[in-house]
């Protein structure tokens, strides 16, 4: 989350969002950008680990329904 924060473009594109990482370079390079890069990183990176827990828990279901 610190990497969101400091360097977004880059937690960006480590998540696997090349083109949103690259766009949000472009934003942080602008003065004003840098603060809104970072939130955009922050969500994004809360949205791919909810989407993460929510994978699991069909997985774990799935499972469940097969047993």
């Amino acid at each position: 989350m610190l990497l969101a924060i400091l360097l977004p473009p880059l937690s960006m594109i480590l998540n696997g969002h090349i083109l949103k990482g690259i766009l949000c370079f472009i934003l942080q390079v602008t003065l004003i950008g840098w603060i809104p890069a970072a939130i955009w990183a922050v969500v994004s990176r809360s949205q791919d680990l909810a989407e993460k827990r929510h994978q699991e828990t069909l997985r774990v279901l799935a499972e469940q329904g097969r047993a």
